[in-house]
């Protein structure tokens, strides 16, 4: 059984028969956390997300909930956006942190926490990461060695290099109405 306030190593928390529970666990710093039930607003922007990524001519693939692997983390991204040369063949987690890792801000969560993943996802080889917040209709955008930026409105925001996307977050929360 977890609790939240315990430590364990990543060896460990990988054996645990509960980590594939709805919401999935993570492990970050040594400490189990349980993902909080998704929104409906978090549901929708996740699928469309995805779609759009998918969509696009580029080496890339995007995956909703994909467990990522690396150093001592275990973590599982709202979107992973991956290289698909990159995925592990037969049913294996991912290993490494994603080019691109998509959080959606869900009520009662911690942007602190999500924006900590972002980074040490950048620092252990991502590219780029968004923090969504539908409630403010922003997206923070995180990439690596460079400071973050607010896009809202009409912003065309930053994707990875060699996807093929313009894409707004007026676009993007317009979804929700």
């Amino acid at each position: 059984m977890i609790t939240t306030g315990s430590s364990i190593d990543l060896q460990g928390f990988l054996k645990l028969p509960e980590i594939d529970d709805s919401p999935a666990w993570e492990l970050l710093d040594g400490h189990p956390k349980q993902k909080p039930m998704p929104t409906a607003y978090h549901s929708i922007l996740q699928k469309r997300l995805v779609a759009i990524v998918d969509a696009c001519e580029s080496p890339y693939e995007a995956f909703p909930e994909l467990r990522c692997l690396f150093d001592s983390y275990a973590i599982v991204p709202d979107i992973a956006v991956v290289r698909r040369d990159a995925m592990p063949t037969g049913n294996l987690p991912f290993s490494g942190a994603p080019a691109w890792i998509i959080e959606i801000l869900s009520p009662n969560q911690s942007t602190t926490r999500l924006i900590a993943k972002i980074q040490t996802c950048l620092q252990a080889g991502g590219q780029l990461g968004w923090l969504v917040d539908p409630e403010e209709e922003v997206v923070m955008v995180m990439r690596s060695g460079d400071r973050f930026g607010l896009f809202q409105g009409r912003e065309s925001l930053p994707v990875l290099e060699g996807l093929a996307l313009e894409f707004t977050p007026e676009q993007m929360f317009g979804w929700l109405r």
